[in-house]
């Protein structure tokens, strides 16, 4: 690795905001919203949508925890804990159905965790089925899930398709045994691709891979003995994520130390031999962190400049009205953000006295969603302009002023007030999308609140 890339990862190996929403969580004002306000939010962007809309549902129990995760979860293998958890989901979309006064068009529904396959599937079919009556679903639709290959059976697959599931996420992370070991996650190389094989035969037309570089013990070695192994089932993307050590947030990463950790240069040269397998194989670069095939949608997405980004990372969807249910899932209008309690019981018992559990959220402003729309370009366009009378004349010299550093050396181009992100920069756009975020600028919540960029 030579000296200018070693220079420019010690100097931007800094804890950043992974921008999967803007304003990120941290500065969110839950004092700009109310549950009104919330509610009339998701009506006006509703009826501006002509009634399209996309479901995420939190799933969040696991048998196992996996010492790496940060999700919202709960360790149990009481399955007794299904059907009450369904039947209260079922009452918050009521909830949210009885707002909604014409038939919502369902765009996309995520079933994300914990691990939804958790739960039986018949209680999976249960869910699907009491979210979908008397919608209508769009033609192109995406219904989506993510599962772990050691909690996922043929019949939950076979019932997945049958009630509209086209897309299959695959957790990995690494096929290495003591980086499974330390992480507390053994999977074997024949179970995932056993699920493969299911999701091929009931026609899922989307397989994902979920692949984590810079975890505990990780080596470049084990990245191409894992990467080696996924390209011979090739899936359709891959999705290859910094591992985010947030031991404050999530206590379970205290099972191993920083010193058991990669150095920033270390995982840098996992993330690069992973990228350059990946487009051996013939799977192409999305964004920061996802790789798909030249007929994969994410990939075409991309090419159209119709790629989008929200909570659940890059997406071939640009709906603007997202309702989040289940405990801790969090809901997007557009205008607001909205999340929903984070605590198991705690949320079971609002739902059921006909309240929504909200317990945090953002009305943002008119500077918010300027903001918000040029990072989403940064993120998926990799470019945007700072032309705007509305931004703080100091803001703006500020930001200018980080994005000349950043020309310097050599990661974007500034034409005017034009900001174009360079092949080396790619690999550091949450820096570059740190130098416009006006939250971030006023506050510098920088310890123990994001992870780091690298």
């Amino acid at each position: 690795m030579d000296n200018s890339i070693l220079e420019l990862l010690h100097k931007y190996d800094l804890p950043t905001p992974r921008y999967t929403s803007y304003p990120t969580v941290p500065y969110w004002d839950f004092n700009s919203l109310d549950e009104a306000k919330w509610k009339q939010s998701v009506v006006d962007t509703y009826e501006a949508e002509n009634g399209e809309i996309c479901i995420y549902i939190h799933l969040p129990f696991c048998e196992n925890m996996c010492t790496f995760c940060a999700c919202n979860k709960r360790i149990t293998v009481n399955h007794a804990v299904e059907d009450p958890y369904i039947n209260t989901v079922l009452k918050e979309w009521k909830m949210y159905r009885d707002l909604l006064k014409s038939t919502p068009v369902i765009k996309e529904i995520h079933l994300g965790g914990g691990t939804p396959t958790f739960f039986s599937p018949e209680n999976l079919e249960k869910l699907i089925k009491g979210i979908t009556a008397d919608m209508e679903i769009s033609p192109d639709h995406e219904f989506s899930i993510e599962v772990h290959p050691n909690y996922t059976t043929e019949a939950h697959i076979k019932t997945l398709a049958e009630v509209g599931f086209n897309r299959v996420s695959l957790g990995v992370q690494d096929f290495d045994p003591h980086v499974q070991f330390v992480i507390n996650r053994i999977q074997s190389f024949e179970k995932t691709n056993e699920v493969v094989e299911w999701a091929r035969k009931y026609n899922f037309s989307s397989i994902n891979v979920d692949l984590v570089y810079g975890l505990p013990h990780q080596t470049v070695a084990s990245v191409e003995h894992t990467v080696n192994l996924i390209k011979g089932f090739m899936p359709d993307r891959i999705a290859f994520y910094s591992y985010a050590h947030v031991p404050w947030k999530s206590k379970v990463q205290r099972r191993y130390t920083e010193a058991d950790l990669p150095t920033a240069s270390q995982k840098w040269a996992m993330y690069h031999r992973g990228r350059e397998l990946f487009e051996e194989a013939g799977f192409n670069s999305i964004g920061m962190d996802h790789f798909a095939l030249l007929n994969d949608k994410l990939f075409k997405a991309a090419e159209e400049g119709n790629l989008h980004r929200n909570f659940m990372g890059y997406t071939t969807t640009k709906s603007k009205l997202i309702i989040g249910l289940g405990v801790s899932s969090i809901s997007d209008s557009w205008t607001a953000f909205a999340q929903n309690d984070k605590e198991v019981e705690s949320y079971q018992e609002k739902i059921n006295q006909g309240i929504l559990p909200l317990v945090h959220g953002h009305a943002l402003n008119s500077e918010d969603l300027v903001i918000r729309k040029k990072i989403l370009e940064l993120m998926c366009e990799n470019k945007t302009s700072l032309e705007e009378d509305s931004f703080e004349e100091v803001f703006i010299n500020s930001a200018i002023d980080k994005l000349k550093q950043l020309e310097v050396d050599g990661l974007l181009k500034m034409e005017g007030k034009n900001i174009i992100v360079s092949n080396k920069g790619k690999s550091f756009i949450r820096n570059i999308s740190a130098a416009i975020d006006a939250q971030l600028w006023r506050k510098q919540m920088i310890g123990n609140t994001f992870s780091k960029a690298i």
